[in-house]
């Protein structure tokens, strides 16, 4: 009897963002399947017998990795096993849960997707950042610096698009996309903020202008993964972003 794909979305890295139905799973889960920026935490959470199998995916892994993946996903699932896909941050949000989900289903499999919680969201958040404020942004628009097979995507038509710009995956590029966005037409005192391995113990982020905020990284040595958020919103996290550094662990009350 053929078995159950999972495809699950493991959250912006905090191992505790995971969503009940996300935990429910692994429980049960014959074998797992994960992605590099799955927090290894989460492995725990499967039986010890479990075959855990390291997909890699780093950024820039082209289409032959991702077949050799959906290969693996069918053929556990046919020998009748319930298998976990546990991918970071959302399976459907530049995750390429997309293209597995199209593959199970040409391949007869069932599965079923678990939503996760998107670094896109989750890492303004992190910073003290709402992605829309009344009277400051009301649009959103989240894009990816990075294409299939490591292709950089151009951002200048997307510039415009709304109020607050999130890009995901931009640390590499991260000067070329800021000059790319004032050259479209953002301003370059427009406020800014990079952040990185948003909300673990790793977690940092930096906050200027598009034309200021590229040295501001470089010197404080922001690396990958790491998300920019662009917008008037961004500078109510002077206001904010104490609150959110300062999380303690739930306390009850007395």
């Amino acid at each position: 009897m053929t078995g159950m794909v999972y495809l699950v979305g493991a959250g912006p890295g905090d191992p505790r963002l995971l969503t009940l139905r996300g935990a429910e799973v692994l429980r049960h889960a014959d074998v797992v399947v994960y992605d590099r920026l799955a927090p290894a935490a989460l492995l725990d959470l499967a039986p010890a017998t479990a075959e855990r199998i390291d997909a890699g995916k780093a950024p820039g892994v082209g289409a032959g990795a991702q077949v050799r993946i959906n290969a693996v996903l069918v053929s556990r699932a046919r020998a009748g096993k319930t298998v976990v896909r546990l991918k970071g941050g959302d399976p459907f949000v530049f995750g390429r849960g997309g293209e597995e989900a199209v593959a199970l289903a040409r391949a007869g499999v069932p599965f079923e997707v678990v939503p996760g919680v998107t670094s896109a969201v989750a890492a303004p958040a992190a910073a003290g950042i709402p992605l829309t404020y009344r009277g400051v942004g009301s649009s959103i628009a989240v894009v990816t610096a990075c294409l299939a097979g490591g292709e950089e995507a151009d951002l200048g038509r997307v510039a415009l698009s709304a109020d607050t710009l999130v890009v995901l995956m931009a640390a590499g590029r991260l000067a070329e996309i800021c000059r790319s966005l004032v050259r479209a037409g953002r301003s370059s005192d427009q406020p800014a903020a990079v952040i990185m391995w948003a909300t673990t113990s790793l977690q940092r982020s930096v906050i200027g202008t598009l034309g200021s905020l590229p040295a501001l990284a470089e010197r404080a040595g922001i690396g990958s993964p790491a998300t920019l958020v662009v917008g008037d919103v961004v500078a109510l996290a002077d206001e904010l972003s104490g609150w959110e550094e300062a999380r303690r662990p739930l306390q009850k009350s007395v």
